[in-house]
């Protein structure tokens, strides 16, 4: 199942999409699953009954932090009686899965071995070893960028722009020192998320904040697919195309820290919160570790592809 905001007919919505491309507007899921609550009494959740609910979740951000997983089984089980009233996506513009971030995006840097080891080329001061611990830094975005929207970055900020396609969680309930065989429970789903760097920024200042931080610096969809859609621990094909050309090609198996690894390290005294997102890292590839190096122009188009979810797509506009 996958968890989509959009904009159908003038009018922002979010919902779920089955595997057939219909969507089915939250709205209508809900008053469905109130109809249903209403003759089955064993339909319920840690919060009370469905039909106690008198207002849906605003959009999907609200949604994950007031139910995160718990409704998964009672969305599926209603579609089938609300094929009348969905949409088909191709009648949609997609939106954000989740527009604005609660706080700054946790990332893990050098991830996967061959990007650990080719991050050696292009800096002298990170060491060519492959870390013994993961590495954090924080991604500060005042809102996220939806597929096929431009990616709007100015030139004297950015003359040498880069892409990272990651696999990017999405935290459904609070969590501190988590277990790793628990890590799975505490996922609401996966997105993609394109981690745009300003590799100058990042030379000229010797850490990477600064240079992730840019206002339009973090395509992130084109939707969610929910924890349960996808064998835990994800290991899905990852891919980036920049108009065409594959850069980057690799499986999230290739991790240096796996997903249960992550999350209980990065939970150790720190509380994860519902609608959290932590990207995971990205493969070999990046423009800035090419010969010569190959930076993003205006105009050029990144195709980001991962295995079961989806494909997010944005073009580069880059101004003066």
């Amino acid at each position: 199942m996958k968890f989509i905001s959009y904009l159908h007919q003038d009018k922002a919505d979010y919902g779920v999409m089955n595997a057939d491309n219909l969507i089915f507007s939250m709205f209508d899921v809900f008053e469905q699953l109130n109809v249903n609550s209403s003759t089955e009494e064993d339909l319920s959740m840690e919060s009370g009954s469905i039909a106690d609910m008198k207002d849906v979740p605003s959009d999907l951000l609200s949604f994950i932090q007031q139910f995160g997983t718990t409704l998964n089984y009672q969305i599926n089980s209603v579609l089938p009686d609300l094929v009348d009233k969905a949409i088909s996506l191709d009648s949609v513009k997609l939106l954000a899965p989740i527009k604005y971030p609660i706080r700054n995006i946790f990332c893990v840097g050098k991830n996967y071995k061959d990007h650990a080891l080719e991050v050696s080329q292009f800096t002298s001061e990170v060491s060519p070893e492959l870390p013994q611990y993961p590495i954090y830094f924080s991604k500060a975005t005042n809102y996220l960028l939806a597929d096929q929207e431009p990616v709007v970055i100015r030139k004297e900020l950015a003359r040498r722009l880069d892409y990272e396609v990651e696999l990017a969680l999405i935290i459904g309930k609070a969590g501190c020192d988590i277990e790793p065989a628990q890590a799975a429970d505490y996922i609401f789903g996966y997105t993609i998320s394109n981690d745009i760097s300003a590799r100058d920024l990042q030379n000229q200042r010797g850490q990477w904040f600064r240079g992730k931080s840019l206002d339009n610096s973090l395509p992130l969809g084109p939707w969610i697919v929910s924890q349960d859609a996808i064998p835990f621990p994800p290991m899905l094909n990852i891919s980036a195309k920049i108009n065409g050309e594959i850069r980057q090609k690799s499986n999230t198996k290739e991790f240096i820290f796996d997903i249960p690894t992550l999350l209980a390290d990065l939970s150790k005294g720190l509380t994860l919160l519902p609608g959290d997102i932590i990207m995971t890292g990205t493969p070999a590839g990046v423009g800035v570790a090419m010969n010569p190096p190959q930076y993003l122009k205006s105009g050029d188009i990144m195709e980001f592809e991962i295995e079961q979810i989806g494909t997010l797509t944005n073009m580069v506009k880059l101004i003066d």
